[in-house]
């Protein structure tokens, strides 16, 4: 696997395969800073499962690259180099990087979920991808499949790491009333993980909400509805409260 062109082959063999898991663990004797890229390129791939269990390898590796001791003798290591690859997410969600970004939201929210020292300092860039300019820091994505995205990046964040999210509520509420469908389901998911249980009165208008969700959760792509989120958002809530 000299390559990169080899290293997304097998990446791809992996991902592709029954016994993924286990064998993105056994790539862990490759340095992180080789995976990235194949990791981006995988974002794309045609397959849907692949281009999720790419979403976790790629938070797996740059967050095993956060913890690797930065060397002079093994560059692309430690924390500053995970934060290279970070910026280079957001470089790519930038109209000005003249591509689109797909899987990109996806790939930062799994990294941000895995390690929180990442969290800390990008939690806020993450959430302002779905937030309308507020103090300057809005920062909103036109591109509804990237806004889905930003959705579902922010339920896995709220998953491992719910108390750097609790100044989204208002950004979250609104994505309530987004015209997609999932951008509303993902959002009403997120809501219910995080507690907020002062937005239960918006959760019970979607209740009835149709729509069609693709959700990936515990490793899995799950086919739900607006409606079905907003119904387990509710129940979390009942349980807090």
């Amino acid at each position: 696997m000299a390559h990169s062109r080899d290293l997304k082959r097998a990446l791809r063999d992996i991902l592709s395969g029954d016994g993924w898991a286990e064998g993105l663990a056994g790539l862990d004797g490759v340095p992180a800073r080789r995976l990235t890229g194949p990791l981006f390129s995988l974002l794309l791939d045609p397959s849907a499962v692949v281009r999720w269990r790419a979403v976790q390898a790629f938070g797996r590796t740059v967050a095993r690259m956060a913890e690797s001791p930065p060397a002079e003798h093994a560059p692309g290591q430690g924390l500053e180099a995970a934060r290279v690859v970070l910026r280079q997410c957001i470089w790519r969600l930038n109209e000005e990087s003249g591509g689109v970004g797909w899987g990109v939201p996806e790939a930062l929210g799994e990294t941000l979920a895995r390690h929180r020292r990442l969290a800390l300092e990008f939690h806020r860039v993450l959430a302002s991808y779905v937030r309308e300019e507020e103090h300057g820091e809005g920062n909103s994505l036109d591109h509804v499949p990237l806004r889905r995205g930003v959705y579902w990046a922010l339920g896995r964040l709220a998953q491992e790491h719910p108390d750097l999210l609790a100044q989204e509520i208002s950004t979250l509420r609104a994505g309530l009333e987004e015209d997609d469908g999932a951008c509303r389901g993902l959002a009403a998911w997120t809501l219910g993980l995080l507690g907020a249980g002062a937005q239960a009165p918006a959760l019970e208008a979607l209740r009835g909400d149709m729509a069609e969700v693709e959700l990936f959760r515990e490793g899995e792509l799950h086919a739900t509805t607006v409606g079905a989120l907003a119904d387990e958002a509710l129940e979390r809530l009942a349980r807090r409260g």
